[in-house]
């Protein structure tokens, strides 16, 4: 046998089998409904539903990225959200300057979420446990104060986009249904590239570095260099969320990449449950409504969501999607 072939199976002893027809069909039913909800809500003269769903879409884009590094690689993020809010600075500072079409925004905005994410994820890598998790919130909250520091760009209030961006000088995006559907499309696409990332070799490497390291270094092979690019990945695609989030409100703010936020999107990958690509859509969507009933009824919702919370970790083992019948491994 030979080293390719025994480090091959080694790393698919680490990784049990796949179980992913009731994950897909979980997942697809989530996509149609969202595909099916705009003429529903057009029937029903409901356009916060529309407005509502966006938000829960781009949410769920920046879960299903950090479900790429927490869910698959063990790497517990407290500062993803600052990637969320890189993500629509940079949309926001290029309309601020006259820059509106997709074809600069897009390459900036994953230009300077991949930098950053090359730049902290080569440092925070380096640890391992509670550390890495400290490392990672001081980088957000450094973020964050960067942000609110900025007074040309509204500093701590945040600033306003007077449209949304273009795409090849048309304001396409400025029809709301035009506009969802995009989101939707870049949630299916990040969904299908996260997954496709995780069933090839370089995502059977990343769990087997969840499951043993040492393992790993054992046949030859470093998972650091994995776990960073998958770092610097799942950064681009928050970023991504970022920037549709700044679209879609036409507003960014610090409070984007808060340390606060970080906890939501890790509570919305564990609430859908943990190595499940389809349960941070589930989670995301769980949350945010959750969220929006609860606050109607208490400003202090919070206090009635966190003991739900509890009984789905408890009694739900694998989140929201294991009891659905979707199982814990690979989205």
């Amino acid at each position: 046998m030979t080293a390719s072939s025994s480090a091959e199976a080694a790393m698919a002893a680490l990784s049990p089998a796949p179980r992913r027809s009731r994950e897909t069909l979980i997942a697809a039913i989530a996509f149609l409904l969202f595909a099916a909800l705009p003429p529903v809500a057009s029937a029903m003269n409901d356009t916060f539903l529309v407005f509502f769903a966006i938000r829960v879409m781009v949410f769920a884009i920046a879960a299903v990225s950090l479900s790429l590094i927490l869910g698959f690689g063990a790497l517990v993020s407290f500062g993803h959200a600052a990637y969320l809010g890189l993500g629509a600075y940079s949309v926001a500072i290029l309309a601020e300057h006259g820059y509106w079409d997709v074809t600069i925004s897009l390459p900036v905005t994953l230009l300077v979420c991949g930098l950053f994410a090359a730049v902290t994820g080569a440092i925070s890598l380096k640890t391992r446990g509670v550390y890495f998790i400290m490392i990672t919130l001081a980088f957000g909250q450094m973020a964050y104060y960067t942000a609110t520091s900025l007074s040309a760009y509204g500093g701590d209030d945040g600033l306003t986009m007077w449209g949304r961006t273009e795409i090849f000088g048309s304001s396409v995006l400025g029809d709301r249904t035009t506009f969802y559907y995009v989101v939707l499309g870049v949630l299916l696409l990040s969904y299908v590239v996260a997954r496709m990332i995780v069933a090839s070799r370089f995502g059977r490497v990343l769990q087997g570095a969840k499951q043993s390291e040492m393992r790993l270094r054992a046949i030859g092979i470093d998972p650091y260099w994995y776990r960073l690019v998958a770092y610097v990945i799942a950064g681009m695609m928050a970023g991504l969320a970022g920037a549709l989030l700044a679209n879609a409100a036409e507003f960014v703010s610090p409070a984007y990449m808060s340390w606060h936020r970080s906890g939501e999107l890790i509570v919305m990958v564990v609430l859908g449950g943990l190595g499940s690509l389809a349960g941070s859509i589930v989670g995301a969507a769980t949350f945010l409504v959750l969220e929006e009933v609860l606050a109607h009824f208490t400003e202090h919702w919070r206090l009635i969501f966190g003991p739900l919370l509890v009984l789905v970790v408890l009694f739900g083992k694998g989140g929201l999607t294991a009891m659905l019948g979707g199982g814990r491994k690979n989205g």
